[in-house]
């Protein structure tokens, strides 16, 4: 009879996701960051029996680093400053409530320390207490363990992992409308502007007969930008200062990691494109060691060279004051 698969196996669980998300979408409605808020909503919906009714261990530590890993991104992943403190305080509930012997550790690559430091100084700077205590306790516990990889690596075995698409009404709101469209980009529009009319007025005499582009384009561009900001404010739930500010650090800091790896993978091109592989006629033989004579020529099996015998070395001596006597 072949073996059934586990049911818990995958990145991600279904039924476990669905219910973290209403508790997030409720968490949400709050429009707080207060832990006694969110362990209002954990007690309504009864979060603390999640662990009960696995009858093996071996199924009970797989759906505990499923658990983990699915509060984990929540935490880490590119949603709102609550949505990411509601991961958090997942997080800190799965791993105490779990029933595991020992306890699964949270697994963070390295590339999340940053992001997590970072986090906990905005948290911090904003004065939002319950959260700095709740990462503080983690790491006081060693909840956290940071490995290459997130996920648990299976070799000599091909898997298709799942994709899960991500919950629209938790993504944080978008600033690319205000770094695309900028004071020095305006500028610089207009500059071109007043180039392209100045050149359409030598070219036609009357320049109504052509106009390939706005007079006001560069006002258009600022009035649409301020039109876009208006529509987030009005549709999306403000948010705190501090997680604009992570998130504009953690785009830097994710620049800088791309450039660095971007260097060492220069330099590595670079040394390994200096080595020249041998030829397709020589790359069976193998490599015959040269003999080490007194001549400092000749080839043929290399040789151990041992030290004298304690006989040789006595009739040296023995050798050598006789010459002397005889002298």
């Amino acid at each position: 009879m072949p073996r059934r698969p586990p049911v818990y196996s995958d990145r991600f669980y279904r039924p476990l996701t669905e219910d973290v998300e209403e508790l997030l979408a409720r968490f949400q409605q709050t429009d707080s960051v207060r832990y006694a808020h969110f362990s209002a909503i954990w007690r309504s919906m009864s979060f603390s029996d999640l662990f009960a009714g696995i009858p093996t261990m071996g199924e009970m530590k797989r759906f505990c680093r499923v658990a983990l890993a699915t509060a984990s991104k929540y935490f880490l992943g590119p949603f709102s400053y609550q949505i990411r403190v509601g991961g958090l305080y997942l997080l800190y509930g799965f791993y105490n409530t779990q029933l595991a012997v020992p306890q699964c550790k949270i697994r963070f690559a390295l590339k999340d320390w940053h992001l997590i430091r970072t986090f906990l100084e905005e948290s911090g700077r904003s004065q939002h207490h319950d959260v700095v205590y709740v990462l503080r306790r983690l790491l006081a516990a060693r909840a956290p363990l940071f490995v290459a990889m997130p996920h648990l690596l299976t070799f000599c075995k091909r898997r298709v992992h799942r994709s899960e698409p991500l919950c629209a009404g938790f993504l944080g709101r978008t600033q690319r409308v205000q770094e695309l469209v900028y004071s020095e980009l305006l500028d610089e529009v207009s500059n071109v502007q007043t180039l392209y009319l100045s050149m359409k007025v030598a070219v036609v005499e009357k320049t109504g007969l052509v106009s390939m582009a706005a007079a006001d384009l560069p006002d258009r561009l600022h009035a649409a930008a301020e039109e876009m900001v208006a529509w987030q404010d009005r549709h999306f739930p403000a948010e705190s200062r501090g997680g604009e500010e992570e998130e504009e650090e953690q785009e830097e800091e994710q620049e800088e990691s791309t450039k660095r790896a971007q260097l060492l993978s220069s330099i590595k091109r670079k040394s390994y494109g200096s080595y020249k592989e041998a030829g397709r006629a020589r790359r069976h033989r193998q490599p015959v060691p040269m003999v080490e004579t007194g001549s400092g020529t000749g080839t043929g099996e290399r040789r151990r060279r041992r030290p004298p015998s304690l006989r040789a070395r006595t009739w040296g001596a023995l050798a050598v004051r006789e010459e002397a006597t005889s002298l």
